[in-house]
């Protein structure tokens, strides 16, 4: 019987805005973040005897991608390959910081007298996968994506490899962070089987500080709250919260216990349940054009800067029909958990129908017919969000659904079984989400997906490559168990 520790490992999951790109950088709106299946994944065991205090790090699907890092009472790059990974850095130097003002530093040197190795991987999905499927000569589909093996290698290193925006850095500071909590006793491993919780909350406050510092700035935070979290609806935090731990030197260890502590009533932001409803299925586009995201949040924030009464009248009108969408989604869940049977019956019926035709049978019952409506409310949602999104791209002078993303967009969602869709987060060139039915059984019919597969393969405008990702059902961070996550242990073993 192998005697050997089982490692700790902890996920956390990628996320898509398909509401509130911009809007929420500001505490007064709202946003609507779902988490993805693809996830980063954190793998931390002891190194050998005779490595006390030393940390290794590893993402063994780049190239020159490992870390080495000798530990005192804060941690510092004793040697590493050419490349530098801050982000890993500053987690490894204010996690460890923070474990020993919780648990004392006696406490977290007796847990070091190994020192550890840790593996860090994401899912496929959080980089493009076009140069592997051109190399196995397979078309762009969801079939295709499949048959490349778990965490593929990539060929490049980290700074040169292509990301999908799914939220790598966020996802994999939550992972990290929170495997280094669990593994290190300052929260126990049932904290992350909790969807909410002093312990979760310990580690959003803790991976949100990081991930500012690391970024430079303090950002919106919806990414690091849907690794955390799952999918919700949310209400930034004040940024006040941890402006006195973001001065100075990033390296150099502050006392972090009573900012990032779950008993800090600073911490404001606001997480409202929320989930994509049953039978529906969210797929996303890798748009092999590129954007800026800071250049176009520039442009965006200045002129809300000089023209702030337009401004205001236009973010208040897209947070109407933000909140409208998000109230309509989640009104179609209860009418499943009404009625699961008569809904999954109308959600087959649309599926095989444009919007426009939805509601205009006669013979469906009330019920039916007010599902029908509901989704179709949805639909003209989402139309509505892209048409006030592109009002503001142009007041603003930023692309945020630049034409030809309009005229790609405009083709899918007037698909059948196709509820809506948009540019995610701050928009751009290089990206698109859409809503569709996933009824339980459509045949003879084309499931909606198949229809969008179709569009996506023979479009030639652009070059439009789908993700695997759907809703995680898991949420948020979460323990795994090795074994369980298909080709894990492979990668990460040494």
């Amino acid at each position: 019987m192998d005697s050997t520790p089982q490692p700790t490992v902890v996920s956390a999951p990628g996320k898509v805005l398909i509401a509130g790109g911009y809007l929420v950088l500001d505490p007064a709106y709202s946003g609507i973040v779902v988490s993805t299946s693809s996830r980063f994944y954190t793998v931390i065991q002891a190194l050998a005897a005779g490595t006390t205090n030393t940390i290794r790090v590893r993402s063994p699907q780049f190239n020159d991608s490992t870390w080495t890092y000798s530990l005192s009472f804060s941690v510092h790059n004793q040697r590493s390959s050419t490349s530098k990974n801050k982000f890993v850095h500053l987690a490894l130097q204010h996690t460890i910081s923070l474990a020993c003002e919780a648990r004392g530093v006696p406490a977290i040197q007796d847990l070091l007298t190994r020192g550890l190795d840790i593996a860090i991987v994401g899912d496929n999905d959080f980089y493009s996968q076009r140069a592997q499927l051109v190399a196995l000569n397979l078309p762009r589909n969801l079939s295709s994506l499949a048959s490349i093996q778990p965490f593929c290698p990539q060929g490049v290193t980290l700074s040169e490899v292509h990301k999908t925006g799914l939220g790598s850095s966020a996802a994999l500071i939550t992972s990290l962070v929170s495997g280094l909590l669990v593994h290190l006793g300052v929260i126990p491993p049932s904290a992350l089987l909790e969807d909410q919780g002093r312990d979760r909350q310990l580690a959003h406050n803790l991976a949100q500080f990081i991930h500012c510092l690391a970024q430079g700035k303090v950002g919106s935070g919806f990414d690091v709250s849907a690794a955390v979290f799952g999918s919700h609806l949310y209400t930034r935090f004040d940024p006040s919260v941890i402006a006195s731990l973001m001065g100075g030197d990033p390296m150099q260890p502050k006392s972090l216990l009573p900012v990032v502590s779950p008993d800090n009533t600073s911490w404001n932001h606001r997480i409202r349940p929320f989930q994509l409803p049953p039978l529906t299925r969210l797929m996303l586009a890798d748009v092999d054009a590129g954007s800026d995201t800071p250049s176009l949040i520039g442009k965006v924030q200045h002129w809300r800067k000089t023209e702030p009464e337009k401004a205001n009248a236009v973010w208040t009108a897209i947070d109407q029909l933000n909140q409208s969408l998000a109230s309509t989604l989640l009104r179609l869940s209860a009418f499943h958990s009404e009625n699961p049977a008569s809904y999954a019956s109308i959600v087959k019926f649309i599926s095989t129908l444009q919007p426009l035709q939805w509601t205009a049978d006669p013979s469906l019952s009330e019920f039916e017919t007010n599902v029908a409506a509901q989704f179709y409310q949805a639909h003209k949602i989402t139309l509505e969000i892209r048409r006030s999104m592109r009002e503001m791209g142009e007041l603003a002078g930023a692309p945020i659904e630049p034409p030809e993303q309009t005229k790609l967009l405009d083709k899918c969602c007037f698909q059948a079984g196709v509820i809506g869709g948009g540019v995610p987060g701050a928009g751009g060139y290089d990206a698109v989400w859409l809503l569709m039915c996933e009824p339980e059984q459509c045949r003879p019919d084309q499931w909606p997906r198949e229809r969008i597969e179709h569009v996506w393969t023979n479009y030639t405008e652009l070059n439009v490559s789908p993700l695997s990702a759907v809703e995680s059902m898991a949420k948020g961070a979460r323990l795994e168990f090795i074994d369980k996550i298909k080709g894990l242990r492979e990668v990460t073993q040494t």
